[in-house]
């Protein structure tokens, strides 16, 4: 018994030296500056957001502008699946690391210093969303890569364009706010309004 729990304890250990590493190392190569301020999703938005993704144990969670990787840790303690949050904040990913380490998820979450619109989520099978429209917007053809069948989840803001599947209303009791939740089944299907100059569309000049 003692063996095993020092065993446990040394390769989790080794895996949060392995993330801190792997985060302080993008540091050097992701320099620009976040694009927005970080406000976080209400925790009862995010259990809904993952209720309404129907979130699966075999399921890879993406979370681009994952804050202190309140989405991450949630899909990962309650659903046991894994999960990876990205964030251009060096304090976001601290404490990000932190909240893992605290939550004891450390083999299902995994936390990296990138920029959201260079990350390919083909391997990904649930992203959510809370970011602004004109980011969402930029993601598409990101999200159009996506294996059929993969759901995405969004928080207040919708992707212009490409109605959602399904959309629903709450009030969060943590912060007595009506938020709204929107989700996509991938492919995207766009709306009359998206011809296909649209879909193909360059978003590098966007702010």
């Amino acid at each position: 018994m003692v063996r095993s729990m020092s065993l446990g304890c040394l390769t989790a250990s080794a895996f949060c030296l392995v993330l801190a590493a792997t985060s302080l190392a993008q540091e050097g190569t992701e320099a620009r500056a976040p694009d927005v301020v970080y406000v976080g999703s209400p925790h009862d938005v995010v259990a809904k957001m993952l209720e309404v993704a129907q979130v699966k144990k075999d399921d890879l969670l993406y979370d681009p502008g994952c804050g202190d990787g309140r989405i991450c840790v949630a899909a990962a303690t309650k659903y046991g699946c894994k999960a990876v949050g990205f964030d251009l904040n060096p304090v976001r990913i601290r404490e990000s690391l932190e909240n893992v380490k605290r939550h004891g998820v450390e083999q299902l979450v995994r936390i990296e210093r990138k920029d959201i619109f260079t990350v390919d989520f083909g391997e990904a099978t649930v992203v959510t969303l809370y970011l602004l429209p004109w980011m969402n917007k930029r993601l598409i053809p990101q999200l159009q890569k996506m294996k059929p069948g993969t759901r995405i989840v969004a928080h207040d803001y919708s992707i212009e364009g490409y109605p959602p599947d399904k959309s629903i209303t709450m009030t969060s009791k943590q912060d007595a706010v009506e938020h709204y939740i929107y989700l996509w089944t991938l492919p995207l299907k766009p709306g009359p309004e998206v011809d296909d100059a649209d879909e193909l569309m360059d978003f590098d000049d966007d702010p």
